[in-house]
């Protein structure tokens, strides 16, 4: 039976199967591939960036054909375009719209309030960064707004409050007061009050001044049986008040974030462990206050565990997951920046079967401590579960992790090595050489080609290419690599992220090979790539059909022919980053943004000594 003849639903499941990029380009074949593509990507709820402008006006309408549910609105201010904007998604879209996100936008009070009554089914709303909402203390301040309000959020159940420096107790009651099943909250950045008591024993908290720990924590109490996820990142708790929110009678967290709450203590994140033990998601990244003490005690009180952030912890050494066998769900560990963590004793904990936790994404990154022998390990230890590993700048690895990542770990989706100086070709391609042999093939990168065959320099392993699902792979700064690995192992059908920036010695052989052979890139950068030149993109731009994001900067043989290039085959290219290239003109750049979509951005510094950006 002939595809088009499936009915839509077989085909929509079938499409279920491919990545985002593949079934975007499946929905041109003829319409009824097009709506089954449509159905299949609203299925996962995909986020819709809708920017301020008068062409989004078009897109709006075709995408309520599709019922769209999850929408972005960027650059909404107080102009007649961001009003005929809003119209419209109020219009089209908001009978069928989940999630709002309004993150930095700054639109009026009246504006809000049309959008919002609009849509009576938001699940989830983002007024992150919306300060000209909250500048006045009248937002919801009329009675009949507030009744409308309640109808339109009655099923919110996520809000994103977070740096907004004009949010009050008054205005924060007030919006919360419509959103009777809330269950996830931030307030990350907003200048919370811990240690002042602004109501000296009143219950009226009601503050327009300000927004008090005192009120939140009776907004808490009050919602404490369906409350499951706060994020506090960037305030000034304190420890005391970390008691007094752990131990509020009936609160059941799940997920909780303190990024860059630096004072909070060892004591107070047992006090956490102890009195929040069913959390699955906890943030810490950036409390420098913390050690050792502290990690120790989520392993020991956390024990369903699933997400671990401990990363810029300078305290911590590998001393504190000695109890990280009791975290049996943990599927995200991120330790990045941990610098006097090796990676020992996880090291330990991975190599028994019976207690290893099933790994799904780990960060290393700028763990200088970490070695080969940790990496080889880890590697074989978590082969069945690993999809994403991020070792950018752990200086001391070489050829040997790149290898015994290649050998051990070939479901990985997510590959970073960025700043990892000591990895060579030779890793890349497999092949473990000699130490006799060593310089002489380092000098001469013929060499490496014409010694194939010679099995006494060396002993083939696996190569880069075995990792055949990679999806994002960042080898930024490795610059001992060249065009003779590159040019034979970046080969990966659905590779969407790639970045080869700050490798001198890439030539156009490298372009046109990572062209050819990841024609499903998103996003490439190989910016500082010195020795590129239009040659190489007039030949490559081809099979770079579904490039959203190109960086080049730095790339000083470019002219406007690489734009010309780019421009005709690359007609997806939102943003494209041409800094320090100076042989791009001002021309080239006027005739580009002609050439390709309004969505495109185009920046250009140093360009007749002016440092310029310029969008379309």
């Amino acid at each position: 039976m002939e595809m088009q003849r499936l009915p839509v639903e077989v085909i929509t499941y079938i499409l279920s199967f491919l990545p985002i990029a593949d079934r975007k380009e499946a929905s041109l074949v003829n319409h009824t591939w097009y709506f089954a593509a449509q159905d299949s990507l609203r299925q996962e709820n995909i986020l819709y960036n809708i920017p301020a402008t008068s062409s989004s006006l078009a897109t709006i309408e075709s995408l309520a054909r599709r019922r769209v549910s999850c929408v972005s609105l960027t650059s909404l201010d107080s102009s007649t375009v961001s009003r005929d904007v809003i119209q419209a998604v109020s219009c089209h879209l908001g009978p069928h719209l989940q999630s709002l996100c309004l993150r930095g936008s700054s639109l009026t009070e009246t504006s809000f309030m049309h959008l919002l009554l609009a849509c009576p089914c938001l699940s989830s709303l983002d007024l992150s960064g919306c300060n000209s909402l909250f500048m006045s203390g009248t937002l919801l301040s009329k009675p009949e707004t507030i009744g409308q309000a309640q109808r339109a959020l009655t099923n919110l159940q996520e809000l994103n409050l977070a740096s907004l420096r004009y949010l009050s107790d008054l205005s924060f009651n007030r919006l919360t007061g419509c959103a009777p099943r809330l269950a996830r909250l931030s307030l990350a950045r907003c200048h919370l009050t811990f240690g002042f008591d602004p109501y000296r024993g009143s219950s009226n908290y009601n503050s327009s001044a300000l927004l008090s720990f005192r009120n939140l924590l009776r907004f808490l109490k009050e919602r404490a049986s369906s409350f499951r996820a706060l994020d506090l990142s960037g305030t000034s708790i304190t420890s005391p008040a970390m008691r007094s929110l752990v131990q509020v009678e009936g609160l059941c967290l799940q997920e909780l974030v303190l990024q860059n709450c630096r004072d909070l203590s060892n004591e107070a994140i047992s006090l956490l462990c102890t009195h929040q033990p069913h959390l699955t998601a906890l943030d810490l990244t950036g409390c420098s206050e913390l050690s050792d003490q502290a990690a120790l005690a989520v392993s020991a009180g956390l024990r369903a565990l699933q997400s671990l952030c401990l990363g810029k912890l300078q305290r911590l050494t590998d001393r504190g997951f000695l109890g990280i066998a009791e975290l049996r769900s943990l599927q995200r560990l991120d330790l990045s920046e941990c610098s006097l963590v090796s990676g020992s004793e996880l090291v330990k904990v991975c190599s028994a079967p019976e207690l290893r936790p099933n790994l799904a994404s780990l960060s290393f990154a700028f763990c200088c401590l970490l070695r080969d022998s940790s990496v080889l390990s880890l590697a074989r230890s978590l082969s069945p579960s690993l999809r994403v590993l991020d070792l950018s700048s752990c200086v001391s690895i070489t050829n040997v992790s790149i290898q015994a990542i290649a050998s051990h770990l070939p479901r990985l989706t997510v590959l970073r090595l960025a700043w990892c100086k000591e990895l060579t070709d030779w890793g890349l391609l497999g092949i473990e050489e000699r130490n006799h042999h060593r310089e002489n093939l380092e000098q001469d990168p013929k060499v490496l080609s014409d010694s194939a065959s010679n099995e006494s320099r060396k002993q083939h392993r696996a190569s880069l290419q075995a990792l055949e699902q990679l999806q994002e792979l960042d080898l930024m700064a490795c610059s001992k690599l060249t065009d003779c690995s590159i040019t034979k192992v970046i080969r990966f059908p659905a590779l969407r992220r790639l970045s080869l920036s700050l490798l001198p010695e890439l030539t156009d052989a490298s372009l046109v090979a990572v062209a050819r052979g990841c024609q499903s890139l998103e996003r490439l950068s190989m910016s500082h790539c010195g020795k590129l030149t239009d040659k190489g993109f007039i030949e490559a731009a081809s099979s770079l059909r579904r490039l959203q994001h190109l960086v080049i900067s730095g790339c000083s043989q470019l002219t406007g022919q690489t734009l010309e290039a780019i421009s005709r085959e690359c007609r997806q290219l939102k943003s494209l980053d041409v800094s320090m290239c100076h042989g791009i003109s001002m021309a080239d750049i006027a005739l580009f943004q002609a050439q390709l979509p309004l969505q495109t951005c185009v920046q250009s510094r140093f360009v007749g000594g002016a440092d310029l950006s310029f969008t379309l």
